[in-house]
Parts: C-alpha cells; sequence; structure tokens
C-alpha cells in the first residue's frame, strides 16, 4: 500500500507537470523536491540504457569522468566498484533535492565530488577524459550550450556520451509533435536536433535509436537515443 501511495503522488506531480515561473533552476527544485525519495524507483521503469551507455563509453583505470545533469548520483551504482578505480568522478547538477540524494550516495567514494552548478557554465580544473549525460539535456533549456560546454572540457580525443529522449528523424510530424507536447509538460524538450550536433562535432564510436515502454501505458513507447563519440585529437 505505501508504495501504491508513493507512485501516486509521482504520478499526481507528473500531471502537474514542471512550474512554468521562476529560474531553470527554481522550477527544477518545485518540480522534484516532493517526489526526490522515489525518485529512482519509480523512472528505473522508464530510463533505459543507462547501463549500455556506460558500457560503451567504457571509463578506464584512472581516468577523469563527468556527469552533468547527475540528479540523485544513481550512476554511482551503475559504476560499481570501477568507481573507485578513476582517478575523479564529478558529478554535477542544479536541482538541491536531487544533490542531497547525491551526496548520501558519494560517501565513503574518495574519487566522487558533488557539484552543485549549472552545465552551462561549470568548468574543472584541467581536462578530462570523458563526460556524460543520462536524460538529462533534454531538461535543459540551452542544451547547445551546454554541449559546447562539455565540448571544452574534454582533452582532444577525450569521448562523450549521452542517452536521452528525442524526436527521431523517421518519426512522423503528428508523433514527433504529440511527443514534444507529451513530454514539455513535465520540463523535459524534445529535439531533432541533438543526435546531428553531436555527430557534427564529435567522431561517432556507437550510435542506437531505440524505444522505452512507459510505465501504466501498455503498448506505448517512447523513442530514445544513445551516443558515445570522441572529441578529435586535431
Amino acid at each position: 500500500m505505501t508504495e501504491r501511495v508513493s507512485e501516486a503522488r509521482i504520478l499526481w506531480r507528473l500531471l502537474l507537470g514542471q512550474p512554468r515561473q521562476g529560474t531553470h533552476a527554481e522550477r527544477l527544485q518545485a518540480f522534484y523536491a516532493p517526489q526526490a525519495s522515489r525518485y529512482d524507483r519509480f523512472r528505473a521503469r522508464l530510463l533505459q540504457g543507462r547501463e549500455d551507455l556506460l558500457v560503451h563509453l567504457a571509463p578506464a583505470p584512472g581516468e577523469h569522468l563527468v556527469e552533468l545533469g547527475c540528479g540523485t548520483g544513481s550512476s554511482l551504482e551503475r559504476l560499481g566498484p570501477m568507481v573507485n578505480q578513476l582517478a575523479c568522478f564529478d558529478l554535477v547538477d542544479l536541482c538541491p533535492a536531487l544533490l542531497v540524494l547525491a551526496r548520501q550516495r558519494a560517501t565513503g567514494c574518495p574519487v566522487a565530488r558533488v557539484s552543485e552548478a549549472d552545465a552551462r557554465h561549470w568548468q574543472p580544473a584541467k581536462p578530462v577524459d570523458a563526460v556524460f549525460l543520462s536524460y538529462a539535456l533534454s531538461m535543459m533549456p540551452d542544451w547547445p550550450l551546454v554541449l559546447a560546454n562539455a565540448y571544452a572540457m574534454l582533452r582532444p580525443g577525450g569521448r562523450i556520451g549521452l542517452v536521452d529522449f528525442y524526436l527521431p528523424g523517421s518519426g512522423s510530424p503528428w508523433a514527433n509533435a504529440l511527443w514534444r507536447r507529451w513530454f514539455a509538460h513535465d520540463g523535459v524538450h524534445l529535439s531533432a536536433e541533438q543526435l546531428p550536433a553531436l555527430r557534427a562535432h564529435f567522431v561517432e564510436i556507437y550510435c542506437a535509436e531505440r524505444r522505452a515502454r512507459l510505465p501504466y501505458l501498455p503498448g506505448v513507447q517512447a523513442p530514445y537515443y544513445l551516443f558515445v563519440g570522441r572529441k578529435p585529437a586535431g
């Protein structure tokens, strides 16, 4: 019963949608604070491909890894023991309510550093080996600036990885319009331009275009992509 009540509260919050007033940070906080404690359990059924992203990004021992839009820091669990072999893992997000959970997860992990900051502007002290975003870029209205910032923080030959919802080029105009309107209600800004932008700036290592089943909506599948690329060395 407690589980059903918790999920009902999250569904209600999703139905209400993200507030339209305030700064981006204020809207995120208002939307996620009431559902933060159940965030991971509810979205595990929806946000698919996150494990595959890390497999194809292939973080290696001694590397400096950055996650922009880290949310609750659940990637620490997906990385498992591998995280302690990294030189450093920076987790960056703008939502205080989600970062409370990220800091709890990072406790006892000496290589993890959690920062409350804007992904458009946050920069490490020196270039890093890999950057990834997991269902975060579509929640950032100025996503081209975020990609430009990620590009700038990577060393030559460094890798970028993304998994996110999007508008596929193969999608019909009415279907893409429906998805755009559906996701915008909760502050998710779907785009048909992200994959072309990634391919224009990075050397493609891996790319897959897939569909994820939506909880409580039998037969309905939302389009998402998985991309891993490399910053040109020259």
